[in-house]
């Protein structure tokens, strides 16, 4: 562009449940760091909502504490941490306009497409990213400072894209990618060589010195289960040789970041449900393991490598109608694995037809076989061997415990709040052994294989797009993403100020002319070249 404006339209959360569109927003200077980026286009996240809800409160909204100099965070124009107002909108691509006379890896020109966890940067309980604690995507133009996006591995979070895909189809890399990182998580399988040990036993150690010989934690604890009470810190194991309920959630209050939670029953029952921090799962990566028998290796030994799915699954998608399980629908079906059924959920007849039009010809094309089932009014039946659940309610990921086969995988997808507790069947988890897992955003590997999935012509990322908005349409936006009451994923077009909220079934009516340019009513460049056109 020949001019950047002193002024840019933004979309501004002030404070807990307060955002506002803010016309009028200056337009950053760029510093020697520093690059501005002229937003082409940014998805709508339901984590924007979370961020909305919480604010401050949000972990990836505290301060930046480690992982870069407090002088370089202060020369930042878009960093706002705690209270001060931010841009939400983490899912964009753009293009570099502007860069300063230190920036040594990207060049004015380039297109890119931001990863937004920038996990070197560190907070007290998470990391910095884009769009929460340094202002994101959801206005015109974004600073982003050089030493945010180059981690001291050299790790870049800007990826260069190509000018051949359209702005939304790179804008959905990153839905899309955390979808495929749940799938490429590393589990751990044994005890964290130089970590914190606590086990808890009456006595026996079976099997604990055969456990910890090929990874040796650097601190061992061990106590009585009626010493639990009095422990202090976190620990990244746990080893329990017992089965009361009460001793496991007193336990589970102790597991740190990524920890395994080995419950050894040794012929032992749980008489009861257990309140487990299934957000926790989510964001926290804890997982709950264990075994019928004596060994805590036997319950280490059936952690999965990831929760891929494998040959001859047979999996369930609970709230597949939704964005997200849109997307898992579709990768289930274009895995590849031999052998595998698919069932989609949701509570909405609609919805679940909009996801049988879009989902059906691919499922068609690979010959794998797609049902489609009412929870509401046909309950599902046991027997499921993966389950990817949707749907952000404790209830629903236990009823997931209920439907699991042996040796069933279970994807706590959603992401509900650490903190949440909700009751499971953890004597039946560990008598079938259902790994239940979770997982908390992307990382750039998984937007590469996205973008090479997309280049490679495996998956169209267009297909999980309902909804086209510009600044005017953006309340309705996120109400909609609020009341889960879209089809797919919303893309917003920053520069176009008046565009309000339009569903691409409406287009007809109220978009010809970006209508005809649709193919079999999904979006194409062609589509997006039309709406931008008068721009």
């Amino acid at each position: 562009m020949s001019q950047i404006p002193a002024h840019q339209h933004a979309i501004q959360i002030v404070g807990v449940d307060e955002i506002i569109i803010n016309d009028s927003k200056p337009v950053d200077e760029v510093g020697p760091h520093q690059m501005l980026l002229q937003v082409e286009a940014c998805g709508i996240c339901f984590s924007d909502t979370k961020l909305l809800h919480a604010f401050d409160s949000h972990p990836r909204k505290s301060d930046v504490v480690e992982g870069i100099a407090a002088e370089a965070l202060a020369e930042i124009p878009g960093y706002k941490p705690g209270s001060q107002p931010t841009v939400p909108g983490h899912e964009p691509v753009g293009r570099i306009v502007a860069i300063g006379s230190e920036v040594t890896h990207f060049a004015v020109g380039d297109r890119v497409l931001v990863q937004a966890d920038w996990k070197h940067l560190r907070t007290a309980k998470s990391n910095g990213a884009f769009g929460y604690n340094f202002e994101g995507a959801l206005q015109e133009f974004v600073v982003i400072d050089e030493r945010c996006v180059i981690s001291p591995s050299g790790e870049e979070f800007l990826i260069h894209v190509t000018d051949g895909p359209s702005a939304a189809a790179i804008g959905l890399i990153e839905p899309w990618a955390t979808v495929e990182g749940s799938y490429a998580w590393a589990e751990r399988n044994h005890v964290l060589a130089g970590g914190r040990l606590l086990v808890v036993t009456d006595g026996t150690t079976a099997g604990l010195e055969a456990l910890t010989a090929a990874h040796a934690p650097a601190e061992t604890i061990t106590v009585a289960p009626g010493e639990v009470a009095g422990l202090g810190g976190t620990f990244d194991d746990i080893v329990y040789y017992g089965s009361d309920a009460a001793v496991i959630e007193a336990l589970a209050a102790l597991l740190g970041a990524r920890s395994v939670f080995c419950i050894v029953l040794d012929g032992g029952r749980i008489d009861r449900k257990v309140a487990l921090d299934i957000g926790r799962v989510h964001y926290d990566f804890i997982r709950f393991v264990g075994t019928t028998g004596s060994d805590p290796a036997e319950g280490y030994a059936w952690i999965p490598a990831t929760g891929e799915l494998r040959d001859g699954d047979k999996v369930a998608i609970m709230g597949a109608a939704g964005p997200m399980g849109l997307m898992h629908t579709i990768r289930a079906v274009t895995s590849g694995f031999a052998g595998i059924s698919v069932t989609g959920t949701d509570l909405n007849d609609e919805r679940l037809a909009h996801l049988a039009a879009t989902v059906d010809p691919v499922a068609a094309e690979r010959g794998v076989p797609i049902e489609y089932v009412n929870t509401g009014t046909t309950p599902l039946q046991p027997g499921y061997t993966h389950i990817e659940c949707m749907v952000p309610v404790p209830a629903v990921v236990s009823q997931a415990v209920d439907l699991a086969a042996d040796g069933a995988i279970i994807n706590a997808f959603a992401g509900i709040p650490a903190g949440t507790l909700g009751e499971f069947d953890l004597q039946g988890i560990l008598e079938r052994r259902i790994f239940m897992f979770g997982t908390s955003g992307s990382d750039v590997s998984d937007m590469r294989t996205v973008l090479r999935k997309i280049e490679e012509g495996i998956i169209d990322t267009h297909i999980s797009l309902d909804a086209v908005t510009g600044m005017a349409g953006f309340r309705d936006a996120i109400d909609s993403v609020i009341n889960r009451t879209s089809g797919g994923k919303i893309m917003v077009f920053p520069m176009l100020h008046d565009l309000p909220l339009t569903r691409l079934v409406d287009m007809p009516e109220k978009l010809p002319h970006v209508a005809a340019k649709l193919k079999d009513g999904i979006w194409t460049k062609e589509a997006e070249q039309a709406l931008l056109a008068g721009a």
